[in-house]
């Protein structure tokens, strides 16, 4: 019988990391990759029996190459703090890992909660983002800050299961903005050597409204779907307007002649 990791990242997760935690509680090993939250994340994690690593954020793909390391099991199972493992997932992994033919790595499929629904279409199903099971030494990340890839150290195809996990992303729209502003500016830093300027922006940030809402469906999940491609827009967009700031350094900055007024003494 094999034995299973399960890694999560965090960082500030306390509303969520309790409940994807005790979803993962069918494993042999549950770890919480925390980046020092400040809100209570590690501790929470610890009294749920969980074992705590702290590592300095310098992206997700280096964060996640931090969480393989610390995985003492043959396979590994990654969720994200906003996941959800539900039992016909756990049983499926589990008859996958005592398979003897079993493959090297496994798509795992996701439904996402959203807006007071299930998300059908827009893209969000069934939203594969990288193989979430695999054995360790067969994958590994590369060192991007955001939307980072996968490396492969494995000739075998990857497979895919059939159950979903469950994703609550966002608990309101503050979240959705915050996260939007956050992954804009470590995408930023992709795109800042490139040649880039409003109208590229603009184009960029259109295009991404009309692959999620046109080409991926998103009109069939109603204002949900709308606010899916709003979002990618907007994320896009300021993507590419925070990589022209950097490009243009100090030419954004408020000039030293700039006059400044100060209040008269009575």
């Amino acid at each position: 019988m094999s034995n299973i990791s399960v890694y999560i990242i965090a960082f500030n997760e306390a509303e969520k990391v309790a409940s994807t935690i005790e979803s993962a509680h069918w494993a042999d090993e549950v770890i919480v990759v925390d980046s020092w939250s400040t809100d209570g994340t590690p501790e929470i994690a610890t009294k749920l029996g969980a074992r705590v690593i702290q590592v300095e954020f310098k992206g997700f793909g280096d964060l996640r190459n931090h969480a393989i390391a610390a995985c003492s099991h043959e396979w590994i199972f990654s969720l994200d703090a906003d996941e959800r493992c539900t039992v016909e997932v756990a049983n499926e992994i589990r008859a996958v890992t005592e398979d003897p033919k079993a493959l090297d790595a496994y798509w795992m499929p996701r439904r996402n909660f959203f807006m007071g629904q299930w998300i059908r279409q827009s893209g969000w199903y069934p939203n594969y983002r990288q193989p979430q099971l695999f054995k360790k030494g067969k994958m590994s990340y590369e060192l991007k800050a955001v939307h980072e890839g996968y490396v492969m150290h494995s000739a075998s195809p990857i497979g895919h299961l059939h159950h979903a996990i469950w994703q609550f992303p966002f608990k309101n729209m503050a979240e959705v903005m915050h996260k939007a502003n956050r992954y804009s500016t470590l995408g930023a830093e992709r795109v800042s050597g490139k040649p880039v300027s409003m109208w590229t922006a603009l184009s960029h940030g259109l295009w991404s409204f009309i692959k999620h809402y046109i080409f991926k469906r998103g009109f069939l999940d109603g204002w949900p779907g709308f606010v899916i491609a709003l979002g990618n827009f907007e994320g896009t967009f300021y993507r590419y307007v925070k990589a022209l700031e950097i490009q243009k350094g100090n030419q954004w900055k408020v000039p030293a002649e700039a006059p400044v007024f100060t209040r008269p003494l009575d």
